[in-house]
């Protein structure tokens, strides 16, 4: 019998036996399947392939460990991406073929307490234990075949003054950052996926004073911020038999009866924002939130999107979004991966709803319009001075 046709054989009967499939049950299956009539080479070549396909992330685990990944992308079985900070490039691992990468899909749903099959052929969950996030789209829906995303999610732990060092924001952003969080402004963090939204939210939660009691909600865990008195709360997807889910809606109410001095959400993407602004007009100032935009002018109609969603007409979003925030800050990745605060902007009330009015754009710094007028008014009502 050859190391293939041996592997075969244990899958089978680990696919029967069920249960928990670690490399002892694997290593007793090779056993049991080769009865002294395969060769040593034969049982250790099939040992190596079951346990990575068994175990862990299969082949894709190594690059998981890197701390620098943060993206692993499967397009095909011969097609593997990694993105270390300084975008995607093409990986040495291999999968055997199609059926390889389609169960190593499974079998990560499976973890996750989620259903991957050919009745719910695609999949968006967290890994337990790992800070990793799953995305599975089975063929045919994925065209080319099984289509497998994992997104490391590392704690978001730098905290302002790392960020200054890192570049990310500049001697004038770091001011001007410290000024708005000293002031109690609310705010909101737009940009794209892997911008380095939620670091910066981290990095700002940590400025606040440590005798203010901050409440967080996030839809994956990743907020880490240097401050003594966070509460984190994160919510939870349904399990393989469709109960037991928690949305971020329910736990922006929960976190108002826990006593917030400010209140935090990681990501804005939902009908929470409607409970959010709420939040933010009954008395607690200086909240803040992440959300997807392309940039500060665009952050309103992106709201209005989500706030449809929980039924808030655009009069109501707009006003609501007027009293309840007050300044927009923009995050973009350059090409180089760098991360980098790239506008600050306020809201401001025109007759056709509100606008982002510029404050301060990177390679332009300060600008003289409206925006900076406004943000000066604001701090020096609560007593901060102007970073300018």
């Amino acid at each position: 019998m050859t190391a293939p046709a041996l592997v075969d054989r244990v899958r089978e009967r680990l696919a029967s036996a069920g249960g928990e499939i670690s490399a002892a049950v694997v290593a007793a299956a090779v056993r049991a399947e080769a009865g002294g009539v395969v060769s040593d080479v034969d049982v250790l070549s099939a040992l190596r392939m079951l346990q990575q396909e068994f175990t862990g992330a299969g082949p894709l685990e190594p690059l998981l460990r890197d701390p620098g990944t943060t993206d692993v992308l499967v397009t095909a079985p011969d097609s593997v991406w990694v993105d270390r900070g300084d975008g995607l490039v093409r990986a040495d691992v291999r999968f055997t073929d199609e059926a390889s990468v389609r169960r190593l899909a499974q079998r990560l749903a499976l973890a996750a307490g989620r259903r991957l099959d050919d009745a719910s052929p695609y999949v968006d969950a967290l890994l337990p234990g790992s800070g990793v996030r799953l995305h599975a789209v089975l063929a045919p829906i994925a065209a080319d075949g099984t289509c497998l995303s994992l997104r490391t999610l590392r704690p978001a732990a730098h905290d302002l003054a790392t960020l200054r060092r890192l570049g990310t924001v500049d001697d004038t952003g770091w001011r001007l950052l410290r000024a708005i969080v000293a002031a109690r402004l609310a705010f909101l963090i737009s940009g794209g996926t892997a911008s380095g939204k939620t670091t910066l939210l981290s990095a700002l939660i940590g400025c606040v004073p440590h005798d203010e009691r901050v409440v967080s909600v996030e839809d994956a865990e990743e907020l880490r911020p240097a401050h003594p008195h966070v509460v984190r709360l994160v919510a939870r997807p349904p399990n393989i038999e469709g109960a037991g889910e928690v949305v971020l809606r329910d736990l922006v109410r929960q976190a108002l009866r826990m006593r917030p001095d400010r209140l935090i959400v990681g990501e804005v993407r939902g009908a929470e924002v409607c409970d959010l602004l709420a939040a933010l007009n009954t008395g607690h100032e200086g909240g803040a939130g992440t959300v997807h935009a392309n940039s500060t002018r665009e952050v309103p109609a992106r709201m209005e999107a989500l706030a449809a969603l929980g039924g808030m007409s655009r009069d109501a979003l707009h006003s609501q979004l007027a009293a309840a925030v007050q300044v927009l800050l923009h995050v973009v990745r350059a090409e180089c991966g760098a991360r980098r605060l790239a506008a600050v902007a306020v809201l401001e009330r025109t007759d056709g709803g509100l606008v982002a009015e510029p404050v301060w754009e990177l390679g332009r710094g300060w600008g003289d319009g409206r925006g900076r007028r406004a943000l000066d008014a604001l701090l020096r009502e609560r007593g901060v001075e102007p970073p300018w």
